[in-house]
């Protein structure tokens, strides 16, 4: 074991044995809260409605094809082998992550294709071969991605911020990059193309943010992809989740599925246990929710004071999009489409705003395209491919349709868009399909206003304004997950997993 891995592991002893933690969800932010704990010697149980371990990275198995429902970006690795490593186990033995390359391939209508890369040369290259005068902007905009990425990520991802002070005292460090602008208007000020604009600023939309709006720290993602690369579990987003799940039991961990938690029971300023719908109920220590915090709050606290005036809180806040996202398997094999693309309409800021704001189902898109099986072939039967597409769309309470009768239909107009671009005889080839839809969203995962992403990623809504990662009234109720600090995203929930658990294990202590 390193030495590295000792000291993280002399840290995680501290804690007071025998003690008892629950974590409501097994999403990767509350498997990394749980595996943490346990590590710490709280005896950590994790309690998951639905009938397999994810969260949002549920699986589905159809006709011999594997389906991940997502997340499907692996971006710094380490800071889930940091979760391994605390024991002294290895992540490597349990999951292989293989290398995506190149990281995404960008497509526009006028045909032009650019393949972010991470070999510097190359990537010069491609930026050269859209606008060559971009080239030294784009050198000035990784330096300042960089400096983000040490200040915004390095340093504060797995800081909570519980008082307004501690984010008044960090915030000199950041005023620097400017962190009052979009991250559109940002790396505008680094590069003129629009193109290379898109290609700079997209990121942010995978964890729903709206470029134009969302704060430019989150331009530290483009330095975070070329720090630790992308990557993607062997077998499926669902083995990395596999792999937690079996690395946390191992250390004593207890998951429970298929049984959904219907209330955080309290004593006054006190989090006593936690009731599920079967009717097991069981006395904790403490208790953390990796559930929707609307849910946790509106329903899980129900008819408790704390209840009425979070959700009144929390119904104030801007909510990120929800998604359609079509699942579908195909005959044949596409070795000219890599396994991540974005495909880009002929609008970008009207189609943003059509999504963010007046609450519009485009008729162009903005695509995100994941195809597994060019990293993974065994996530398909012999000769056949995986796929998924991912539309943002507005969430419902900006557009309150039926998707039970305007599923199949954006699916369709989905597929043509592919079929146009990429796949000429996709409907053709199709051997199997469904969709997800805002609705699905909400009933499978509580997510609020059918936003997997919670809250809109603002600056107003970022640090000390989300919420916390322990609650200000009940003293040992704790949040992980998209909801709280410092976001969505997998390195984003695992950060906030670390500040949540060091929290806990401190109070336990």
């Amino acid at each position: 074991m390193s030495g590295t891995a000792n000291s993280k592991s002399n840290q995680y002893q501290q804690a007071e044995l025998f003690k008892k933690a629950a974590v409501i969800g097994s999403g990767f932010g509350g498997l990394a809260l749980a595996i943490r704990l346990q590590s710490a010697g709280i005896q950590t149980t994790v309690v998951e409605g639905r009938d397999k371990p994810g969260g949002q990275a549920y699986y589905w198995e159809k006709d011999g094809f594997i389906f991940d429902a997502g997340p499907t970006i692996i971006t710094d690795p380490d800071c889930l082998g940091e979760l391994w490593e605390l024991t002294g186990h290895d992540m490597a033995a349990d999951i292989k992550l293989l290398p995506v390359s190149p990281f995404f391939r960008l497509n526009w209508p006028d045909g032009t294709n650019f393949d972010y890369v991470n070999d510097p040369d190359a990537l010069l290259a491609e930026i050269a071969k859209i606008e060559p005068s971009d080239v030294e902007g784009y050198k000035r905009f990784l330096k300042y991605s960089e400096g983000l990425y040490e200040e915004g990520y390095v340093k504060l991802g797995t800081a909570p911020f519980l008082d307004f002070k501690s984010m008044v005292s960090a915030a000199p460090a950041l005023m620097k990059f400017q962190p009052y602008r979009s991250v559109y208007a940002m790396v505008s000020t680094f590069v003129k193309n629009e193109k290379l604009r898109q290609f700079l600023s997209f990121q942010s939309l995978l964890l729903g943010g709206n470029p134009m709006t969302t704060s430019a720290i989150y331009a530290l993602i483009h330095k975070l992809e070329r720090a630790g690369g992308v990557w993607f579990p062997k077998g499926g987003t669902n083995m990395l989740v596999a792999a937690m799940v079996k690395h946390f039991e191992r250390l004593g961990g207890v998951i429970r599925l298929s049984d959904p938690v219907t209330s955080i029971d309290t004593l006054g300023d006190r989090a006593t246990g936690i009731t599920c719908k079967s009717g097991w109920s069981e006395a904790f220590d403490a208790v953390a929710s990796n559930a929707d915090v609307m849910h946790s709050y509106r329903d899980l606290l129900a008819h408790k004071h704390r209840s009425r005036k979070a959700t009144a809180a929390l119904k104030k806040k801007k909510y990120s999009p929800s998604l359609f996202i079509v699942h579908f398997g195909l005959k044949g094999t596409w070795p000219g489409i890599p396994h991540h693309m974005m495909l880009f309409g002929p609008r970008y800021k009207g189609l943003l705003k059509d999504i963010y704001d007046t609450g519009v189902l485009p008729g162009d898109n903005l695509l995100y395209l994941h195809h597994p099986t060019i990293t993974d072939p065994d996530m398909a039967p012999p000769g056949d491919s995986s796929f998924y597409v991912l539309a943002p769309v507005p969430h419902q309470g900006k557009l309150p349709i039926d998707w039970k009768k305007m599923g199949p239909v954006y699916e369709k107009h989905i597929l043509d868009e592919i079929g146009h671009r990429l796949i000429p005889d996709i409907h053709d080839r199709i051997v199997t399909s469904f969709h997800y839809t805002p609705q699905d969203f909400g009933r499978d995962l509580n997510a609020y206003l059918g936003s997997p992403f919670s809250q809109e990623p603002l600056l107003t809504q970022s640090a000390w304004f989300r919420v916390h990662n322990r609650d200000d009234i009940i003293s040992n109720l704790y949040f992980v997950g998209g909801g709280t600090h410092p976001g969505a995203g997998i390195p984003g929930v695992v950060s906030g997993a670390k500040a949540t658990a060091d929290l806990m294990i401190e109070d336990l202590g």
